[in-house]
């Protein structure tokens, strides 16, 4: 008789992970961390123990409820196998399944003589064990010994490349604030970033345990950066992000949410060079506007009208570059373009003539 105190967990512990790591698996939600993956698949096979211990005990039970406990317990793994096998995109669900199918197929006919006919299980479990082990040993061998290489990771040739890859748009900085791990504190700073398409997002931890940048909509199908280690950066070009709002948070610390907005880049602001401004003359404008408003993230394009070198550099005549941005030798017909992140104001004059400057307010 079927032990129902065993098999009563065991239906649902095996109907619950299983469900579990099919709705892991298949993309449906995503859990936390990929270590609940896990955790279903392990509450499946416990739930299977329980259940199959429950079935077995005092020998196989034969009842209607122990058969219709069965039949529930095989159209739910088939259900649910059945979806996974058809919907996951794994190279490996084939090579499973017939693993599978290969430990099922001999442990139900053993299962069934030592129940009807156990006079024939010793023989039985013998070929079927000496059967099993011939065929790893063959599969082991054949591996090594044949052209067939599918036991041997091939090394393919892919160029390393030289050096990484740098960001190659203005770097918008957003922080990960110390002590953010702690529920109520201050977390992501700017909280709200306004930014425009093109630019790089800079996140840099300055916690001392690890963080993510997730976005919330669809749990990192947009962007996600994995675990940040403490003092780590993660960068995230915004060229192929649409323009619109993404909220975003922390997948370790949940509570931790912010909200990233991008906007259609803007057309760049131009201040012209004008001709003779390398002349000083009381009437000569030398970079027009000589002084100009814009926000953070507004682009500038300087125009050299002139017939002559000039530079767009940051600082002043007195001390000299500050470094922040610029041109070098900027030739005649020639443009140099920056774009502020920062608010302040930035002053900048022409290297090779210092009565040039100009000043730009970033507000």
């Amino acid at each position: 008789m079927s032990n129902w105190d065993l098999m009563m967990p065991g239906m649902g512990l095996t109907a619950i992970g299983l469900a579990g790591v099919t709705i892991s698996y298949a993309g449906i939600a995503h859990t936390f961390i990929d270590g609940m993956h896990a955790l279903t698949g392990l509450t499946m096979f416990v739930g299977l123990i329980f259940l199959a211990a429950g079935i077995l005990d005092g020998g196989i039970s034969t009842s209607n409820r122990a058969k219709a406990t069965t039949l529930v317990i095989l159209s739910i793994a088939l259900g649910f196998g059945m979806f996974a096998f058809t919907m996951n995109t794994s190279n490996y669900t084939v090579t499973i399944a017939g693993i599978l199918i290969a430990i099922a197929f001999p442990a139900i006919i053993i299962a069934y003589l030592a129940m009807k006919h156990p006079s024939f299980l010793k023989p039985v479990g013998s070929i079927v064990s000496i059967a099993a082990a011939t065929g790893i040993i063959m599969w082991v061998v054949f591996g090594f010994v044949t052209p067939d290489t599918y036991m041997i990771p091939q090394q393919v040739g892919v160029e390393e490349p030289s050096e990484e890859m740098e960001p190659t748009g203005p770097v918008f900085a957003i922080t990960i604030l110390e002590n953010s791990s702690i529920e109520g504190n201050p977390d992501y700073d700017p909280d709200v970033s306004v930014v425009p398409q093109g630019h790089v997002i800079e996140w840099t931890n300055a916690d001392a345990v690890p963080h993510t940048v997730t976005s919330s909509v669809d749990f990192g199908e947009t962007f996600d950066s994995s675990l940040i280690d403490a003092g780590g950066v993660y960068d995230l070009d915004t060229t192929d992000l649409q323009a619109g709002e993404y909220e975003y948070f922390c997948i370790v610390h949940p509570w931790m949410i912010a909200t990233l907005i991008i906007e259609a880049p803007k057309e760049p602001i131009k201040i012209s060079i004008p001709e003779g401004a390398a002349i000083p003359s009381d009437d000569q404008i030398y970079y027009d506007p000589e002084i100009i408003d814009v926000k953070v993230g507004d682009t500038i394009v300087w125009d050299n009208l002139d017939n002559t070198v000039h530079s767009v550099t940051s600082g002043n005549p007195n001390s000299g570059p500050n470094g922040n941005f610029d041109s070098e030798m900027l030739g005649a017909g020639e443009q140099f373009k920056f774009t502020f992140t920062t608010a302040g104001t930035e002053d900048y004059y022409c290297i090779f003539h210092p009565w040039m400057v100009g000043t730009i307010n970033v507000e």
